[in-house]
């Protein structure tokens, strides 16, 4: 009797030691985005970080301006601890206050000097290319050359055929930089790139869509054959087995910067710069690059020829162009309205 109730007492002592285990273990909230990335980021990324960390991963999916306005929300009180997103935004949030400073790592030393903010207060992850993809089925039955230019974006064979994001998603945004660039103009001279869209690129427009799903949906369904979107995106719908062809156009695609920062103010900060560190490990950066569409910042990483396939990597990357992010964050708000006003009507 006196050893079953030993035997008792120590297994109540180990059930309460593995709750109090249990209770300790630290949630770390993670905001980046959906589709292709989040499925990577759930199976390739988070349950080793879990394991090794001894820490729960919530991945919050959501396209860069979500994320950046969940933190606007948030301000004084943020329940995110980790934010990826585009370039962009990752300089506005550092702007606005809402990045923490990088903690050193060795890993920091293999990153691309590009990918490095000047602040210390983010970092790049990987990049994608911002071009024109098309089916390449649809093409090839109608004997129509693949497309080379922005400009074949006019083309009246594309009439209502033709999907863009919106400028609120970088995609969008790069897009009409392009057209302003083209005209003559670029980021502090935008005139042209509204210009185009108003009155060459409405008519072949058949949606301005932001969602991933819906517009691999507008493509699947043969309502539209041509569009602007990122490498990445179009390599994880042509891993579907969908006849997508992206290209980078002769005038030049953009770089289009996955970026990282720990929020400030999370009460997780070490185990936030932690999943930082692990975001740029090999192993990660090549998960990253085959199933997320994300060309490695880590220079140290060398991809396969299969795995560069799509990717903004070597040579590619050279030829992408970089936008003047100080200008096109402080105008962003501006256009935005502007282009609800005039271009998607």
């Amino acid at each position: 009797m006196k050893f079953a109730w030993f035997g008792l007492l120590m297994a109540t002592t180990a059930l309460a030691g593995a709750g109090s285990a249990q209770a300790q273990q630290k949630t770390l909230y993670v905001a980046g985005y959906g589709g292709s990335y989040e499925q990577t980021m759930r199976k390739e990324v988070i349950p080793a970080f879990e394991k090794a960390n001894n820490v729960k991963v919530e991945y919050v999916a959501g396209n860069s301006t979500d994320t950046l306005a969940k933190l606007q929300a948030q301000k004084g009180n943020q329940q995110i601890d980790v934010i990826i997103v585009d370039d962009g935004p990752a300089y506005q949030a550092v702007s606005l206050g809402f990045c923490g400073t990088l903690t050193d790592a060795p890993i920091y030393a293999d990153v691309a000097p590009v990918m490095k903010f000047k602040s210390n207060k983010a970092v790049g992850l990987g990049m994608v290319a911002t071009g024109l993809f098309y089916n390449k089925k649809v093409f090839d039955e109608n004997k129509w050359p693949a497309p080379t230019s922005w400009t074949d974006l006019k083309d009246a064979k594309f009439r209502k055929k033709v999907v863009v994001p919106p400028i609120n998603n970088t995609y969008g945004l790069h897009a009409l930089i392009a057209f302003a660039q083209l005209g003559g103009g670029g980021e502090k001279a935008i005139e042209p790139g509204f210009k185009a869209f108003k009155d060459e690129i409405n008519p072949n427009i058949l949606a301005y869509e932001p969602s991933p799903a819906k517009m691999t949906e507008l493509f699947q369904n043969g309502q539209a054959v041509i569009g602007v979107w990122g490498s990445g995106r179009v390599k994880a719908f042509a891993d579907t087995g969908f006849p997508a062809e992206f290209v980078y156009p002769k005038e030049g695609g953009y770089t289009l910067g996955i970026a990282g920062c720990p929020v400030e103010g999370s009460k997780n900060a070490a185990e936030a710069n932690a999943f930082l560190h692990h975001m740029l490990s090999p192993p990660v950066q090549v998960a990253m690059a085959v199933g997320g569409g994300s060309g490695p910042a880590n220079m140290k990483v060398v991809l396969t020829p299969e795995q560069q396939k799509g990717l903004p990597y070597g040579e590619q990357v050279k030829a992408l162009k970089a936008v003047d992010w100080d200008t096109a964050n402080e105008k962003r708000e501006e256009w935005t309205r502007r282009w609800n006003r005039e271009v998607e009507r």
